[in-house]
């Protein structure tokens, strides 16, 4: 099945979703697992991705967590978060498993800081609770951060993916259902906004003009 049909085939057991309560909770649970065997090869891509790139000491020992068990603890908690929320569509369901990754990787991190001995994601806790991930992040850090809150839902959707998660443009692409042209106009989109609003925190020899359409200036280029 090509990326594209595999887009719409989520998108259909999302429109299948009935609506929350006693009787829609239970008949939404068959099409919620349907839903997530059909997603299974996305989600452990944002799995892989998120704890090889974003946070590989938790590859390493002590923990030696896999994308496998990631994967396994955050579909166990999109089981959960599926019940009580309906995302409308694709975009909005790969967001939420976003945020669930984020959340299990985040705690997890944070409870190998406060604990010497071994963590294991059994340890941490099927659904982690949510951590605030702008804890301890210095007023340019805040900045950077809300400048990319702020970004256009498109623009902020791949800069995420390649700016921040590592993805490469293929990968985006199949993730999101676009083509990789596409990926890049609105990676360069992203790029040329947030340099607009952030050019002060620039290196001074990158401060004398705003780039050009299609330029990017070096300290915002990231990912492929």
């Amino acid at each position: 099945m090509d990326h594209s049909q595999t887009t719409f085939v989520i998108q259909r057991y999302l429109d299948a979703l009935p609506e929350g309560g006693p009787t829609g909770d239970d008949a939404a649970e068959p099409i919620i697992r349907e839903l997530l065997e059909r997603a299974v090869g996305r989600l452990h891509l944002l799995c892989a991705s998120f704890l090889y790139k974003r946070y590989p000491r938790l590859a390493r020992t002590p923990v030696n967590l896999d994308a496998d068990e990631l994967l396994g603890g955050v579909t166990a908690g999109l089981i959960d978060a599926l019940q009580k929320t309906r995302p409308p569509t694709v975009r909005r369901f790969f967001a939420l498993a976003n945020q669930h990754i984020r959340w299990q990787l985040n705690d997890l991190a944070r409870r190998l800081d406060e604990s010497p001995r071994a963590v294991g994601l059994s340890d941490a806790g099927i659904v982690a609770v949510p951590a605030s991930s702008a804890s301890g992040l210095s007023p340019d850090g805040l900045r950077i951060l809300a400048a990319i809150e702020g970004l256009p839902e498109n623009e902020r959707e791949v800069f995420e993916l390649v700016g921040i998660q590592a993805l490469t443009h293929a990968e985006t692409a199949m993730l999101i259902g676009v083509s990789e042209k596409t990926v890049q106009r609105r990676l360069n989109r992203a790029r040329i906004l947030l340099a607009e609003r952030l050019m002060d925190l620039a290196p001074p020899d990158q401060t004398e003009e705003l780039p050009a359409s299609g330029d990017t200036p070096s300290f915002l280029q990231g990912g492929s």
